[in-house]
């Protein structure tokens, strides 16, 4: 493997409710390890059809913010053709087309590259599924 590319897995658990999932630090000790003052880019991949990835602030109630939008937006009823698993559990699997599963992030010498409030979170709506990985991959 090319020193220009690293990847590792995070293995998240993200409980038995709807969460978003801050995972900047996670984030900056793996290019800490893998970066070297390089400049690049970090590509964050959710490999779940049920949780996305989202650049967002958090703490300050933003995220909450974002649980009640996509509750708003994907009401957890019995409208969805996908029914397995608790009640509106097809809704988790539209998420990602609304929160995209993988964000790609500039890193600049060998630091994430974020504005003052950004964080970068996982957002997962399945309370069926609390075990999630978590794909981190740098190319620089």
């Amino acid at each position: 493997m090319s020193d220009a590319f690293a990847t590792r897995v995070l293995n998240v658990s993200s409980g038995s409710s709807e969460t978003v999932v801050d995972l900047t630090r996670d984030c900056a000790a793996f290019l800490c390890d893998v970066a070297e003052g390089r400049d690049g880019l970090l590509n964050v991949f959710v490999p779940h059809a049920t949780a996305g990835v989202a650049v967002i602030e958090t703490g300050a109630g933003s995220d909450d913010d974002l649980l009640a939008a996509l509750h708003a937006l994907l009401p957890a009823d019995d409208r969805w053709q996908h029914r397995h698993g608790s009640p509106g559990h097809g809704r988790d699997h539209v998420l990602p087309a609304i929160v995209p599963p993988h964000a790609t992030l500039p890193v600049v010498d060998g630091n994430l590259e974020l504005g003052t409030w950004q964080s970068v979170c996982l957002v997962d709506t399945n309370k069926d599924n609390p075990d999630r990985r978590v794909r981190l991959t740098f190319l620089g």
